[in-house]
């Protein structure tokens, strides 16, 4: 059969546009499928009521990459949104993430070297040599007070287990900023993109010929034949038939309420950190563009365990699913005309910076063979 395009290119999320945008920059063909019903992948974002809603959870642009942060503005103008979460701890506002705003009000200290003290003191009576469980590792990190206020509960509810029970390496660091400095992120660039990413996405694929709920692995062996090499971004063990086994993910679940008033919360994200309410956090999406709609959409997130058949969200990348993956991996690289990319295709957690500077190397290096 005469293949009728250079690439399949299955998933329309970042990475998918991102190398279908540099094929067809270099005068490749492509075509681009994706089961779901619309493009960008997991950092869509439709209009209700005239405010951009993040259907997939809050997604804040932010990269210390100058070349990437060139690269995204071909294809949208960036706000000055800065990502300033509160976390909500049973009525009490704090700020995110850990910093003299938080200390003076968890300890009414003033100084840095108050807040150090205080911590310090706190590491010293719990410390644990080897620490085995996230719990440990948090408290060894930044003391008791701040680990049982604003990390135990939220976590749990991520992970769906005690804190006791997950392992350490969950945890590896936590920022800790001696400064009243409220911005989530180091990096220097940081932004949303006027009217949604979306818009961005369509910008990245324009020209480029789209199927929507087409399903890759449902017609694989068809689907196979119209190109010459195919892009693959869903997942690695459902493209093998989970020959191996399932690789595990944490699934989110979203409850959206549109109010009748301009303002619920007056912050784009806050995070909800007892044990007792059920939901992460609260993402009111107006806040993301600075909006003035007399209407606000607000989103309750849940975290729940994932079974097959939900959306996939985080990566469990603990000892039994990296095994796992390594045997998948294996046979991805022996798979001749098939590049796995992305958080799915290589089960891997991917800041939004990191999916595009990823497909960027890998489309460079695929186009230097030809």
């Amino acid at each position: 059969m005469h293949k009728k395009y250079d690439f399949l290119i299955v998933g329309a999320g970042l990475y998918g546009a991102v190398f279908a945008h540099e094929v067809n920059k270099a005068g490749k063909t492509c075509l681009i499928l994706d089961k779901r019903n619309h493009i960008g992948g997991n950092v869509y974002t439709e209009k209700v009521a005239d405010i951009q809603v993040h259907r997939y959870g809050a997604h804040i642009f932010h990269t210390s990459n100058t070349e990437i942060w060139r690269y995204v503005n071909q294809f949208a103008e960036f706000n000055r949104f800065t990502n300033s979460p509160l976390a909500n701890y049973k009525g009490e506002l704090y700020n995110l993430p850990f910093n003299m705003n938080t200390f003076n009000k968890m300890w009414g200290v003033i100084t840095p070297e108050e807040a150090r003290q205080k911590i310090e003191q706190q590491r010293r009576d719990s410390y644990v040599e080897s620490p085995r469980t996230l719990e440990e590792q948090a408290i060894n990190l930044v003391g008791s007070d701040i680990y049982e206020t604003l990390i135990r509960g939220y976590t749990e509810k991520q992970w769906g287990r005690p804190c006791h029970e997950l392992p350490a390496f969950i945890i590896r660091r936590l920022p800790v900023r001696f400064t009243y400095d409220n911005n989530y992120f180091n990096d220097p660039y940081q932004g949303i993109p006027n009217g949604g990413y979306t818009a961005m996405v369509e910008k990245m694929i324009e020209g480029i010929e789209v199927r929507l709920e087409a399903d890759y692995l449902a017609d694989k062996v068809y689907w196979d034949n119209v190109a010459k090499q195919i892009v693959y971004t869903g997942p690695i063990d459902a493209y093998f038939s989970f020959r191996y086994g399932v690789l595990a993910y944490r699934s989110l679940t979203f409850d959206n309420e549109l109010l009748e008033i301009d303002n619920y919360q007056g912050n784009a994200v806050v995070n909800y950190t007892d044990r007792e309410t059920p939901y992460t956090r609260i993402i009111e999406h107006k806040h993301f563009e600075f909006g003035t709609q007399p209407q606000t959409l607000i989103t309750r997130e849940y975290s729940v365990e994932w079974k097959r058949g939900d959306e996939p969200y985080y990566p469990i990348n603990d000892e039994l699913n990296s095994i796992l993956y390594a045997k998948y991996k294996q046979l991805a690289d022996a798979e001749q005309h098939v590049i796995f990319g992305g958080r799915l295709g290589e089960y891997k957690y991917y800041d939004m910076d990191k999916v595009i500077a990823s497909a960027l190397l890998r489309v460079k290096e695929v186009l230097n063979e030809m």
